[in-house]
């Protein structure tokens, strides 16, 4: 028996790399399976590790570093023993990995990898996408401006003068913020409903110290936030990874998404971290074609937006240096791989998205 599961393991290598094939070269392949097939597996596996109240591959994760240093010293000493023979011991160490890295291809394949050549949001929907004038971007700004000094005042701050979630707890923000979400399936399908809620990470400060803000986990189906980020940005960045939940990996998809599911939201907390996420990243855009543009925009935020966005700053500021670039390239690479071209920059064609949503809005 045991010889029988090293060997399925070990198929499963052909298996999900014959997955990613015909996701990436089928026409239809990679959408049919996230609309039919994809909703029941993760559901069924959300609804299971929903139940938890903790993050349950964070556990898994600090079990499998300390069994990799584990069989990783032990696979040493067998080897420098030479005992039952030093070519039997590297063979066994190498059938186990490749059993493990078949489990790993074929489950992030079925949990994420085939999603990422579905059809974008923006085919799904019905989002107007195209080249953009300087002037519809400019637009956007004036709008999405007025919507953050405007949703500013009605947040809460702190001793300091910086907005401050105003939820009872955790769990309160996170249950808001899926019940946003799942509103989202009466105007757009393919967002199902019926997913648990975002799971915050102990470790979080740690996650800082590597420039991650949120995570979605395709083996346990949980979207992991970072809650040691400033306050504005967590309810926009769980809608980010509730998207990754859903099927849609694009991280310009998922960007979007976050604000969609905040911003159609009532409560205040949500849409100005709606407003602030969409106006950083369309001013930025601004700033690369007009800095001068980009300048009286900057000039007319509310002092409650600047202090709010210097806030952001400083807190990132401390998080510079060689570990949060490693994991910058790490993450590039990745995506890369995963057919996004962009690599990070990926994350910026979210201005694209909210230029169609803004034309939308306006034929309307």
């Amino acid at each position: 028996m045991k010889k029988i599961l090293k060997i399925v393991m070990l198929c499963l290598i052909p298996a999900g790399v014959l997955l990613l094939i015909l996701a990436q070269s089928v026409p239809g392949f990679a959408e049919g399976y996230a609309v039919t097939v994809y909703p029941v597996w993760s559901k069924g596996i959300n609804w299971i590790t929903s139940l938890l109240p903790f993050s349950l591959i964070e556990i898994i994760l600090y079990l499998a570093i300390v069994l990799a240093l584990f069989f990783l010293i032990r696979f040493v000493v067998r080897l420098i023993r030479g005992r039952g023979g030093r070519g039997r011991v590297l063979k066994g160490f190498l059938v186990n990995l490749g059993c493990l890295a078949g489990v790993l291809l074929f489950f992030f394949a079925v949990g994420c990898g085939v999603n990422y050549h579905r059809d974008t949001f923006a085919q799904a929907s019905g989002l107007p996408v195209q080249p953009s004038t300087e002037e519809e971007l400019i637009s956007l700004c004036e709008s999405l401006l007025e919507e953050a000094n405007s949703g500013r005042q009605l947040v809460e701050e702190d001793e300091n003068g910086v907005m401050k979630l105003s939820f009872s707890g955790y769990q309160e923000l996170a249950d808001t913020v899926r019940q946003a979400y799942d509103g989202l399936e009466s105007q757009y399908p393919t967002l199902t409903a019926g997913y648990g809620a975002p799971k915050r990470v102990l470790a979080s400060r740690g996650m800082s110290y590597l420039d991650i803000t949120g995570v979605f986990i395709p083996y346990t189906f949980e979207a992991n936030v970072n809650v040691d980020v400033p306050d504005y940005s967590i309810p926009a960045t769980m809608g980010h990874e509730l998207s990754h939940l859903r099927g849609y990996m694009r991280e310009d998809e998922a960007n979007f998404l976050g604000y969609l599911c905040c911003w159609e939201s009532s409560h205040p907390d949500l849409r100005y971290s709606a407003a602030m996420t969409a106006l950083n990243y369309a001013v930025n855009q601004l700033y690369r074609q007009d800095p001068e543009a980009a300048q009286k925009i900057f000039e007319s935020m509310s002092d409650g937006v600047k202090r709010d966005r210097a806030y952001h700053s400083a807190y990132w500021k401390q998080f510079e240096g060689k570990l949060a670039q490693a994991s910058a390239k790490v993450n590039n690479t990745y995506l890369k791989a995963n057919s996004q071209e962009d690599g990070v920059q990926s994350y910026g064609r979210m201005v694209d998205l909210l230029l169609a949503y803004q034309r939308q809005k306006n034929s309307e």
